[in-house]
């Protein structure tokens, strides 16, 4: 029985990951990552770069995607919590424009796998969060495309409420999503 419990999603690709953590007085331990498990449950896909950063509440990074150098990412919260968020960017998918978000933290220790093809996105609802995750292909900065954060088409349901938004210049710049398409 492997380390994991594989949660299939709505939209087609995106799985929520539940580690299997062991705890006791000490503290706790958990697989974050492994190839066999995650390829009998039919993601046999290779990372090929980790990725780490720190945010304060209210910082809010996305939504990005590459456009040639699509990326497949597993990521999950060290520290904090974010609400996260994908887009489906697929030419010709089902639910091509829909978006799905998952509450990520350091006590529900969930990991969101995000296939190729979706742009990403994620809001620190903590007081700072520690994010980290696993690409399939390399960061190719000249190859960086995004949809604004507050697309009126997409309507993302963001838990900001009273939530000073920080936006990076770059993310305030970013595309509809009727113009990416």
């Amino acid at each position: 029985m492997g380390q994991f419990n594989f949660i299939k999603l709505d939209i087609e690709g995106l799985y929520v990951i539940e580690p299997k953590c062991i705890g006791d007085n000490r503290g706790y331990f958990m697989e974050t990552y492994n190839y066999e498990d995650f390829k009998n449950a039919g993601l046999s896909q290779v990372f090929v770069q980790d990725n780490q950063s720190l945010s304060k509440k209210g910082v809010l990074r996305g939504l990005h995607y590459q456009i040639k150098h699509p990326q497949g990412k597993l990521v999950r919260v060290l520290k904090g919590e974010v609400f996260d968020v994908v887009v489906d960017i697929r030419p010709g998918s089902k639910t091509f424009g829909k978006w799905h978000g998952e509450y990520l933290s350091e006590e529900n220790k969930r990991q969101f796998y995000v296939p190729e093809g979706f742009a990403h996105g994620f809001l620190v609802l903590s007081e700072e969060a520690e994010f980290a995750y696993k690409c399939t292909d390399f960061y190719h900065p000249e190859d960086e495309g995004g949809i604004i954060w507050n697309d009126k088409d997409l309507n993302i349901d963001w838990p900001i409420k009273d939530m000073d938004i920080i936006i990076s210049e770059k993310d305030l710049r970013q595309k509809n999503f009727r113009e990416i398409i």
